[in-house]
């Protein structure tokens, strides 16, 4: 059939809307958003066929492709790799109490910014400040939109024009090429670079302190590790070398932590709690790694140093909304009880889960998938990774479920389970296999992926 013919015969944006099948979608997701996509459809479809790609076009495709386009950009996945921090799936889950938290702080008006007490403007930080200095031992507390903001502020406020001193160890880059030296640059400090990468000593930052010195960043290497014949200067030596000279000690923890993991097998990691306690005067951290909670730059430390970074016009663009204000505040209120935040937060149950359960859950989705035909399933041993540029070196040991088809390859596998099911399944190869990580889906998630194999060989899918 002619090309132009067949354009003709296409069905016009009313006729689409008429259509039975459209009616749920318009239900769903307004008339509008249904009217935008089928012109959208349709504006594709035509360059097709005149393009020659297409022979011809049927109504159920047009639905098809409908259904495609109406759908939120931002979906729901299965995290089915197991890593538990996984920065491009959104890293960590909240617990039930922040999550209700949020519902609540965006359903109804809330005291943000007015002190109930006093009936008059009151800071959005003091929802959160007492409980982050309860918790760190710290004297102030203040909360921006991520910790490379907090370490943009921090730097801004207190050595704009002025020069800081680090370990070239640890001039590290963090997610989406964002590096230390960027970060310093962007806030007007002077980057003063000593030692050697993987040495640096005491007297070299003694020989660089200088009148024009603000004060010592150490920046903790979260997301990677230099082994072998290597040195750092221990934080307690950094803080009683600036007290020599009258100078503030500022610590980037990056992932940053309230809990002492290595009591549980893994990695050591300084905790919030001894680096405040070792004196540092601004301690920086993310609220959506180690700390299971919303993406958020935390500060604590000494409060004249908090209360200029409060006073600073830059803190306005970087403040956080009252969504993760609530959900921050949550996270934190179960740390009151370590037992509490262990059994609540998600990020803390995945990392901790038990090896046996894991298995339990791995058998079970196994045994599931052996009921589709076409399929190969096993249990194999495997390890987990914390993700999220935290404990680079841990390997979390686990049971994975390995998957062969015998009509897809293993790449062609992985992109079916994300691209043609709902919700997507986001898993992992290994060994010429798709294997999947009980660490990071949860029970009620295994039906979902038994649906998601059926829906994918049933469509014969390549």
């Amino acid at each position: 059939m002619e090309e132009k013919s067949m354009v003709r015969q296409l069905p016009s944006v009313d006729e689409i809307l008429r259509w039975p099948e459209t009616a749920s979608l318009i239900a769903s997701y307004s008339r509008g958003v249904v009217v935008n996509a089928a012109r959208r459809v349709l504006d594709r479809l035509r360059e097709e066929i005149l393009s020659g790609c297409r022979e011809e076009v049927s109504s159920s495709e047009i639905i098809a492709r409908l259904r495609q386009e109406v759908r939120p950009r931002l979906r729901r996945v299965i995290n089915a790799t197991g890593v538990v921090l996984h920065t491009n799936l959104g890293r960590a889950l909240l617990s039930r109490r922040a999550q209700e938290a949020v519902k609540t702080a965006v359903a109804h008006y809330t005291n943000l910014e007015f002190n109930l007490a006093t009936g008059k403007r009151g800071e959005r930080y003091s929802l959160v400040e007492e409980l982050l200095c309860l918790l760190s031992g710290a004297e102030a507390a203040m909360v921006v939109n991520n910790n490379a903001a907090a370490v943009l502020l921090a730097l801004n406020t207190l050595a704009a024009g002025r020069e800081v001193i680090v370990s070239r160890g640890q001039l590290v880059e963090i997610g989406g090429s964002f590096r230390i030296p960027d970060v310093m640059r962007q806030s007007g400090a002077i980057l003063v670079e000593v030692g050697t990468t993987n040495k640096t000593h005491r007297r070299d930052y003694r020989e660089a302190i200088t009148e024009r010195t603000a004060l010592i960043l150490h920046v903790h290497m979260s997301n990677y590790r230099i082994i072998g014949f290597t040195s750092e200067v221990p934080v307690p030596e950094l803080v009683a070398l600036a007290r020599e000279y009258n100078l503030p000690v500022m610590s980037d923890l990056g992932s940053g932590s309230l809990i002492d993991f290595s009591r549980f097998g893994l990695p050591y990691e300084p905790t919030v709690q001894e680096t405040v306690k070792a004196g540092v005067d601004v301690v920086t951290f993310s609220g959506d790694k180690l700390l299971g909670g919303p993406q958020a730059g935390i500060i604590v430390g000494r409060r004249e140093y908090v209360e200029r970074m409060k006073r600073n016009p830059l803190n306005r663009a970087l403040r956080i909304d009252k969504m993760t204000l609530a959900a921050l505040e949550a996270t934190l209120r179960d740390y009151l009880e370590e037992e509490e935040a262990l059994q609540n937060i998600p990020t803390l149950k995945m990392l901790l889960c038990p090896p046996e359960e894991l298995r339990e859950r791995a058998e079970k989705l196994a045994q599931m998938l052996e009921g589709l035909e076409g399929i190969t399933v096993q249990v194999i041993e495997g390890f987990s990774q914390v993700g999220g540029g935290a404990m680079p070196t841990a390997q979390l040991p686990t049971w994975l479920v390995a998957v062969t088809v015998a009509s897809l390859g293993e790449s062609a596998l992985l992109k079916a389970l994300r691209s043609r099911v709902d919700p997507p399944v986001i898993a992992r190869a290994e060994k010429g296999m798709v294997v999947l990580d009980p660490r990071t889906f949860s029970e009620e998630e295994i039906p979902l992926l038994v649906e998601a194999f059926r829906q994918v060989l049933a469509e014969g899918w390549a």
